[in-house]
């Protein structure tokens, strides 16, 4: 008889630990899983699927009596804007998703949240940071990357403070919307920091060959390089550098160096190169769904085998404010999901999460350096973290 009730008991725990979930809600994403943006592409990949796994561990998402397991719908955009547009509205028209996550990129982002913004439909996305996106006024776009124009603030404070100071900058940038809100955002601050701007060329995206910029860089005799361009630039960018021996006291680049493809890539290379990061994993990012920062990136880099940054660590943020903003709302009504995003506040792995009245939210930019291939925080808010190799030593002297 014991028996039985044992089994009985266990059964009963099975068919009501099976039918936990009563309905689902579907999160669509149009992504790069393809083509040349496919390398960061996977980390919102990663994100979106991690986030959405651990959240349905912990019981799902509450809206009312009901309980909601989420899932998500992806879509290859094979790195094309026009075919992303087309998916988002494929999502929304034939794949009947809830609400919509974003794709990486601020020329994707700034494409693809007009059909959010058409249907009425929330999109939360950590891919693009462009202040063109969030100054049209649109309701129903929210981004969880700084603000494009404000990439580099944390960079010349700290070399404003370096010695000896660099005096004459040059300042290269590719023509995409979030290139061109950095380089816009960097002459202001630039301007009121003192600083000479010996050089401002725009290049075009995805371009690999910098030797007429690095010989008119050469020209200029600037001592410091800021570059706001897509990985792959960068990397040609400092490979035809060594190869030139153009060799300035400092170089930062908007992206890049944070991630660990970007140290394998180069070697030894890589080393000296500054960089920026809205997010490293650490304990104190404490998080309802990871634990905290440090915690998910362990997890994270068992599960994918490669370390995350900040791409994924700002997907996982979308990803958690749809659900808090759910239950928030109380409702799958997407306007009133809307109005629960826009007045979300809640700390997570990636940082404190809330939205600015234009859809986007601050977070401070952690100068970095890799020093003897790792990287290593240099400067924040509260000043100097951790020493800078300054200036760098000259590419024959390596």
């Amino acid at each position: 008889m014991m028996r039985l009730i044992q089994l009985f008991s266990i059964a009963v725990v099975f068919i009501v630990s099976g039918s936990a979930f009563s309905e689902t809600i579907t999160l669509g994403a149009s992504l790069q899983l393809t083509g040349p943006l496919a390398n960061t592409g996977r980390y919102y990949r990663d994100g979106y699927e991690f986030a959405i796994a651990k959240i349905n561990e912990k019981g799902g998402i509450k809206v009312g009596n009901v309980r909601y397991k989420l899932a998500l719908k992806l879509l290859d955009n094979q790195s094309d804007i026009s075919l992303s547009v087309r998916q988002y509205v494929q999502l929304l028209t034939e794949d009947k998703v809830n609400f919509l996550l974003g794709p990486y990129a601020s020329n994707f982002a700034l494409a693809t949240s007009s059909v959010s913004e058409k249907y009425q439909v929330p999109m939360v996305q950590g891919g693009g940071a462009s202040d063109q996106i969030f100054s049209r006024g649109y309701k129903y776009i929210f981004g969880t990357l700084p603000v494009a124009s404000e990439y580099f603030s944390s960079t010349i404070a700290a070399t404003e403070k370096f010695n000896p100071k660099p005096e004459k900058v040059a300042l290269l940038f590719a023509d995409d919307a979030f290139d061109v809100s950095v380089a816009d955002g960097t002459r202001d601050i630039l301007s009121k920091a003192g600083y000479k701007l010996v050089l401002d060329k725009r290049y075009a995206a995805n371009t690999s060959d910098f030797n007429s910029l690095l010989s008119l860089i050469k020209e200029s005799q600037a001592d410091a390089i800021l570059v706001a361009g897509h990985e792959t630039e960068v990397l040609n960018f400092i490979r035809q550098a060594k190869s030139l021996n153009v060799s300035p006291k400092f170089y930062s680049f908007t992206v890049g160096v944070p991630t660990e493809d970007f140290r394998k890539a180069l070697g030894k290379d890589a080393d000296y190169a500054f960089g920026m990061t809205s997010w490293l994993p650490t304990a104190a990012l404490k998080d309802s769904y990871f634990v905290n920062g440090e915690a998910f990136a362990k997890e994270y880099a068992a599960r994918f085998g490669y370390d995350p940054d900040y791409h994924a660590a700002s997907a996982v943020a979308d990803v958690e404010a749809f659900a808090k903003a759910i239950e928030a709302a109380g409702t799958l009504d997407p306007s009133k999901v809307r109005d629960a995003i826009a007045h979300i506040s809640f700390d997570s792995l990636y940082g404190h999460v809330q939205f600015s009245t234009a859809g986007q939210i601050s977070l401070p930019q952690i100068m970095i350096q890799i020093q003897n291939g790792k990287l290593v925080p240099i400067y924040g808010q509260n000043g100097f973290i951790n020493s800078p190799i300054y200036p760098m030593p000259s590419w024959d002297r390596r």
